[in-house]
C-alpha cells in the first residue's frame, strides 16, 4: 500500500477516469434505451409491424435487460465490473450492427435483444464502482450525476438521431453506433479497475474500510442472493422501480414521439424535440435529487415528495382536456415529468444501504430487474391497448394507454411509503 495521504490523493484522482469511462458506456445504454421511438416509422415501413409488434420490438431491449440483472449483479460482485462491462459493451456493439443490417423481422428482434443483453451490464457495474471508489455520503450525488450524463445519450436518441437517420439512413446509423461500442469496450478494459486496492491504493468507502479491517468469510452466491431477496423491504423498492422507471422510459423512449405525431400532428423532428424536454428534465432532476438527498441526509422524504409530483404530472397528461393538454403546456410538462421522475434514483441508494456492502451489485440488480420488467410490460400492453382502440380517435387511444402509467405510479407511491429511512448510512444487520 502507498502511504495513506499519497494513496488517498491518487484514489481521488484516478476514480474520475474509472467513473468517466463507465459513463461513456452508460451514454450508449441510454441511446439504445430511447432510440426505438424515433425510428418507429422506419422500422414499421421496413418490416410491416403493427403497433403491438413495434411495442414488442421496443420491449426486447427491456426483456433482455431484465433477465440479465441478477446474473450481472452476481458477476459485478464476483468477476468484477471491468471484465463484465467490457464483454457487455462488445456484445451490444455486435447487436447494434446486426440491428442495422437486419434483413428480416427475426434478425432485427435478435439484434435488439443482443443490444439489451450487452448494455444490461453497465448500470449495476457503475453502481458497484461507485460503492468502491466513492464515500457513502457521495453515493446518491454520484448516482444522480451518472443519470444526468447517461441521459445525454438519451438526448442523442431524440432530435440528433432523427437528423442522423435522415442523413445516413437508420441502418447505417445503428451500424455506426455498433462500431463505436466495440471501440469503447476496448477502452473499458484499459481504463477500469474494480476497486482502489487493485492498484495498491487504500479503500475510500467507509463500509469497504470496515470490511477490509475485519474481513469475513466469502458467502456463496446462492446464500447471498437468498439474503438479499429475503429482506421484505426490497420488494416495495422493486415495485416502486417497476412503475416509476417504466413510466418514464416508455414515454421518453417508446410512445412519446408517436403520441405527439398522431394526436398533435407533429412531424417526427418536431415531436422528438418536444420529447427531449423530458430528457432535459431527467438530467436536471437526477443531479438535483441525488445532491439534495445527500445534503439533507435523508432518502425517503425526498423520494416520496418527488414521486407524488411525478404522479401528478401523469395525471395532467392523462386527464387534462381529455388527454390532449394545450400545446404551450407540453414542453414545461414534459420537463417537469422528467425532473420529478428521477425520484427513482433514490431507490438505488436505499437498496444499497439496507443490504450488506458485499452484496451491493446483487441487491441493486434485483431492484433494477423491476424497472426493466415494468418498462417491457408497459410498452407491450400499451401497444395492445392502442391496437384494440384502433377505431377510436388517436387521443382516446393514447389516453387509455397512458392511464396504465398513471395508476401504476399511484401503486408505486404506496410502496414507497413502506421503504426504510436509511439517513444515508448502511443499516444492514445480520439476521
Amino acid at each position: 500500500m502507498h502511504g495513506s495521504e499519497e494513496g488517498l490523493k491518487k484514489v481521488l484522482k484516478y476514480r474520475w477516469l474509472v467513473w468517466g469511462t463507465m459513463i461513456l458506456a452508460y451514454m450508449v445504454v441510454f441511446f439504445h434505451r430511447l432510440a426505438a421511438g424515433v425510428v418507429r416509422e422506419d422500422l414499421v415501413g421496413a418490416f410491416d409491424l403493427s403497433a403491438a409488434a413495434f411495442g414488442s420490438l421496443a420491449s426486447m431491449y427491456f426483456y433482455a435487460y431484465m433477465i440479465m440483472q441478477v446474473p450481472v449483479g452476481i458477476l459485478a460482485d464476483s468477476l468484477g465490473a471491468r471484465k463484465t462491462v467490457t464483454a457487455g459493451i462488445f456484445l451490444a456493439g455486435a447487436g447494434s450492427i446486426l440491428f442495422g443490417f437486419a434483413p428480416t423481422p427475426f434478425a432485427v428482434f435478435t439484434g435488439r435483444f443482443l443490444v439489451g443483453i450487452g448494455v444490461s451490464t453497465v448500470f449495476v457495474c457503475t453502481m458497484k464502482i461507485q460503492s468502491q471508489w466513492f464515500r457513502e455520503r457521495e453515493f446518491a450525488t454520484m448516482s444522480g450525476l451518472t443519470s444526468l450524463l447517461g441521459n445525454l445519450g438519451g438526448v442523442m436518441a431524440q432530435t440528433p438521431l432523427a437528423i442522423m437517420v435522415a442523413l445516413f439512413t437508420w441502418r447505417l446509423t445503428f451500424a455506426g453506433i455498433g462500431i463505436f461500442s466495440i471501440i469503447l469496450a476496448i477502452l473499458c478494459y484499459i481504463m477500469i479497475r474494480n476497486k482502489p486496492q487493485d492498484m495498491g491504493l487504500p479503500p475510500i468507502n467507509e463500509a469497504q474500510i470496515l470490511h477490509a479491517s475485519a474481513p469475513g468469510i466469502k458467502v456463496p452466491v446462492t446464500i447471498a442472493l437468498k439474503r438479499v431477496v429475503s429482506q421484505w423491504r426490497i420488494w416495495p423498492a422493486f415495485i416502486f422501480f417497476f412503475f416509476y422507471s417504466g413510466a418514464y422510459l416508455v414515454f421518453a423512449g417508446t410512445w412519446g414521439v408517436s403520441y405527439l405525431q398522431e394526436v398533435y400532428g407533429f412531424e417526427k423532428n418536431i415531436a422528438s424535440g418536444f420529447i427531449s424536454f423530458a430528457v432535459y428534465g431527467a438530467m436536471a432532476g437526477s443531479i438535483f435529487t441525488g445532491r439534495l438527498s445527500d445534503r439533507v441526509g435523508l432518502r425517503k422524504l425526498p423520494l416520496i415528495s418527488m414521486a407524488s409530483l411525478f404522479t401528478a404530472g401523469w395525471g395532467v397528461l392523462v386527464f387534462m382536456n381529455g388527454g390532449q393538454p394545450p400545446v404551450q403546456l407540453l414542453k414545461p410538462l414534459f420537463f417537469f415529468m422528467g425532473f420529478t421522475g428521477m425520484c427513482f434514483i433514490l431507490s438505488w441508494a436505499i437498496t444499497k444501504e439496507m443490504n450488506a456492502p458485499a452484496f451491493t451489485g446483487m441487491a441493486i440488480s434485483v431492484v433494477n430487474t423491476g424497472g426493466f420488467l415494468g418498462t417491457a410490460l408497459l410498452a407491450t400492453f400499451m401497444g395492445i391497448i392502442i391496437d384494440m382502440s384502433i377505431d377510436l380517435p388517436a387521443v382516446v387511444q393514447y389516453q387509455r394507454a397512458f392511464s396504465l402509467c398513471f395508476w401504476g405510479c399511484v401503486t408505486g407511491l404506496i410502496c414507497a411509503m413502506l421503504l426504510p429511512e436509511t439517513r444515508c448510512k448502511n443499516i444492514y444487520r445480520e439476521a
